[in-house]
């Protein structure tokens, strides 16, 4: 149990650190979520004691603006990586440890192509949630959805899901249902279709769903936020 919370702890800062220089990267939400995608999918089946956690992420980082029609040159992955994982360093200069820096990353882009079998296109929540906030506004009176930052704690809260791996465990329509259910719940309202209909709101969405699976993800999610608190 320890060595997983050890595991789960440190696929937490890596998921940080791919954040936080994504974001220099100036990636779009997409890549980034693909990116986070490919470092779980890796770590899944290989063990954080044989290959260096940061050089995965900063390869995923890579690929995944390849992979999203969004490409990133190289050499810029590589200088933002290695200040955003080295800030009381100086800059990286073009020397020695940028291009031992910039092979690792280059050879170990096939590397982990080949160990998720080139499989790396994913279908994100992002896509369902888009649709059911949309969906649901219409159920709210206007003046209630604008006093509620409800789109805005949603897409929060799906950007956070990423620091674990629950994106791994269940279909994307059921995450964005528990994302906005969990929504819903923080802001203590319910949803107005309730008192029109014997069916629950969450199933219009995903008639597969139910209750138990929705709340399973949500445990999920909240588990992320109490992993976060352990870490300084």
């Amino acid at each position: 149990m320890a060595s997983v919370n050890t595991e789960c702890r440190v696929n937490f800062r890596v998921i940080r650190f791919m954040y936080e220089a994504g974001l220099k990267l100036r990636l779009e939400t997409v890549p980034l979520a693909t990116a986070a995608v490919i470092y779980h999918k890796f770590f899944r089946e290989n063990s954080l004691h044989d290959f260096d956690p940061y050089t995965i992420a900063s390869t995923a980082i890579y690929l995944a603006g390849k992979v999203e029609e969004q490409p990133l040159k190289l050499r810029d992955v590589v200088n933002v990586c290695y200040r955003t994982l080295h800030k009381n360093k100086p800059p990286l200069e073009m020397g020695d440890k940028y291009w031992q820096l910039r092979d690792s990353i280059a050879n170990c882009e096939l590397f982990v192509l080949r160990m998720l079998n080139f499989k790396v296109v994913f279908d994100h929540p992002h896509r369902y949630l888009l649709h059911y906030l949309k969906f649901i506004k219409d159920w709210f009176e206007p003046y209630r959805w604008e006093d509620l930052p409800i789109a805005r704690t949603a897409w929060a809260l799906l950007r956070d899901c990423y620091h674990g791996n629950v994106i791994l465990k269940y279909k994307p329509d059921h995450i964005a249902v528990a994302i906005l259910y969990l929504t819903l719940q923080c802001h203590g309202v319910d949803v107005p279709y309730h008192y029109q209909s014997d069916t629950p709101w969450w199933k219009v969405f995903a008639e597969d769903a139910t209750i138990g699976n929705l709340k399973d993800i949500m445990s999920n999610v909240m588990d992320i936020y109490d992993l976060e608190t352990t870490i300084q």
